[in-house]
C-alpha cells in the first residue's frame, strides 16, 4: 500500500536529515519534492498547493524542540498536516439506538459494491453484535444478485431479493422483511452507475427517498485514483453522502485517492477494504493512515486484525500448552492458519515500523507456504506424536508435500527447538518471571 510516495517521501526525508539545521532554503527545496512526490501520487493539485502551503508557513514558524532533530520536527509537521487533510479522527457509522438502521451503498460499476455490502454487515456483526439483511437492489447485474446471495449464505447473514424489475420495488419490500425478521440493520446494495446516466442518477434519488437511509456510503476503488475522487464528488452533488468506503487499497501503490477525497467532497473516508477476505474490512483511522503514507508502520491496525482474526481462548490454550509441554504440530498448525488469515506477510510486516521489511516480508511469506505444506502431508496420528517422525516417515513427508528431506527436518528442528527453550524458560524464573497459566 502506497509503495510509490512512501519510497519518494522517505527519501526526501533522508536528505533533509543531512542538514545541520532547517532553514528557509532547504524547507523549501524539500517541499518542493514533497509537492512533486503527491502530484505523482495522483493527489489533486488543489490538495497538494493547499498542503504544501500549510506545512510551510507551520515549518518555519516552529520552534525546533532540544529533543527532536530539525528533519525529525519537519517529519511531524507533515505528519500533522496529513492527518488533518485525511479527516483527523475515525469517523464511525451511525446505528440508531431502536428501529432499523437503513444503509445505501452507491458507486460505479466495479468497484466493490457488493462485496462490500458483505463485509460490512460481517463487521458489524463482529464488532457491533448486530444482524443485517443484504438487499439485492441491483437489477442491472443479474449476476450481484446471485454473488450477494452466495457471500451471505457463506456468513450466515439474512438476505433479501424478489422478482420485482424495479429497484424501488425491491427496496420498500426489503424493509417489510427487515421488521418482520427482527433485524438491526438494512445495507442496500444498488446498481453500478455512471455519473453521466441521469436516468439511473435519477433512480438512485428515489430509492434514497424510499430508503430514507442513514448512512449513504460512496465506494471508490482507490486504484483509479482521481478518478474515484471526480466521482464521489459528482455523486455528492445528487445525493447527501454521508461517507465514503475505499476498496482494493492493499493495491493501491500512489494513495491519490486516499488523500485528496475528503479534501474535495468534504465527506469523511468511513472504512477501507484492504483484501478479498470477508473480514478485509477496516474503519479509517486518519492517523494510522499518516503513518502508513510516511512508511512509520501502523501498529493500530495490525493489532485490531490480530483481536479480530486470533481466537483468544485457543490462543491462551495454545500458550498454555507450550508451557506445560503438550504443544503439538496440530496445534502449531493451527496457529499458522490463523495467522494466514491476517493476509500475506509481506502486508502484516508493513504494518510494523520496521526498516527493509519488503525483503523480511518475502521470505516469511515463501517459508509459511513451504511448512502448510508438510504439515499437511503429515497424518493426524504424526501431527499429535511428532516424536514418533521417524526417517522413513519423513521421507513420505517431503514426497507428499513436495518438499526437500531437509526441509522437513528444519521444520522438525525449530519445533522441538521452541518447546525447549519454553521448557527452560518455565523452569528458570530469572529469565521468564512471568506466570502465564
Amino acid at each position: 500500500m502506497f509503495d510509490q510516495i512512501q519510497e519518494r517521501l522517505n527519501s526526501i526525508f533522508r536528505n533533509l536529515s543531512k542538514k545541520g539545521k532547517i532553514s528557509e532554503s532547504n524547507i523549501s527545496d524539500a517541499l518542493r519534492d514533497v509537492r512533486r512526490a503527491m502530484l505523482e501520487a495522483d493527489v489533486n493539485f488543489k490538495v497538494v498547493k493547499k498542503f504544501i502551503s500549510s506545512v510551510h508557513q507551520k515549518a518555519i514558524g516552529q520552534k525546533v524542540l532540544s529533543s527532536i532533530t530539525p528533519s525529525q520536527q519537519f517529519v511531524k509537521v507533515v505528519k500533522e498536516e496529513l492527518i488533518e487533510l485525511l479527516g483527523t479522527e475515525p469517523d464511525k457509522i451511525k446505528i440508531k439506538k431502536s428501529g432499523i438502521t437503513k444503509i445505501l451503498l452507491v458507486g460505479l460499476q466495479g468497484v466493490g459494491k457488493t462485496t462490500t455490502a458483505a463485509k460490512l454487515a460481517c463487521f458489524l456483526k463482529r464488532e457491533r453484535q448486530l444482524d443485517s439483511v443484504l438487499v439485492a437492489a441491483d437489477r442491472k447485474r443479474p449476476a450481484a444478485i446471485k454473488q450477494l446471495k452466495l457471500l451471505a449464505e457463506q456468513n450466515k447473514i439474512s438476505f433479501f431479493s424478489s422478482n420485482d424489475e424495479s429497484a424501488i420495488d425491491v427496496v420498500q419490500k426489503s424493509i417489510d422483511y427487515t421488521l418482520s425478521e427482527s433485524k438491526k440493520v438494512v445495507i442496500v446494495d444498488t446498481a453500478g452507475r455512471l455519473q453521466e446516466d441521469k436516468s439511473l442518477m435519477l433512480e438512485l434519488k428515489e430509492i434514497a427517498k424510499v430508503v430514507d437511509p442513514d448512512e449513504i456510503l460512496f465506494v471508490a476503488d482507490a486504484m483509479t485514483g482521481q478518478d474515484a475522487v471526480n466521482s464521489s464528488r459528482v455523486f455528492s452533488e445528487v445525493l447527501d453522502l454521508t461517507g465514503i468506503i475505499l476498496t482494493k487499497m492493499d493495491a493501491d501503490t500512489r494513495g491519490g485517492a486516499a488523500v485528496s477525497i475528503k479534501e474535495i467532497t468534504g465527506k469523511k473516508i468511513k472504512f477501507i477494504g484492504n483484501g478479498e477476505s470477508i473480514n478485509n474490512l477496516e474503519v479509517f483511522n486518519p492517523s494510522s493512515m499518516a503513518s502508513r503514507i510516511l512508511g512509520m508502520g501502523d501498529i493500530i491496525s495490525f493489532v485490531e486484525n490480530a483481536k479480530n482474526l486470533f481466537d483468544s481462548e485457543e490462543s491462551k490454550k495454545n500458550q498454555n500448552k507450550l508451557i506445560d509441554g503438550s504443544f503439538n504440530l496440530t496445534d502449531f498448525e493451527n496457529q499458522l492458519n490463523q495467522l494466514n488469515k491476517m493476509g500475506s506477510m509481506d502486508s502484516v510486516i508493513k504494518m510494523l515500523p520496521f526498516k527493509g521489511v519488503k525483503k523480511i516480508g518475502n521470505i516469511e511469506e515463501k517459508k509459511l507456504i513451504w511448512m502448510n505444506a508438510i504439515l499437511s502431508s503429515m497424518t493426524l496420528y504424526e501431527k499429535q506424536n511428532p516424536t514418533t517422525i521417524n526417517g522413513s516417515r519423513r521421507k513420505r513427508i517431503a514426497l507428499g508435500s513436495g518438499r526437500s528431506v531437509f526441509e522437513v527436518n528444519q521444520l522438525l528442528k525449530q519445533f522441538f527447538q521452541m518447546k525447549t527453550m519454553m521448557k527452560k524458560m518455565k523452569n528458570n524464573k530469572g529469565i521468564f518471571p512471568f506466570n502465564l497459566k
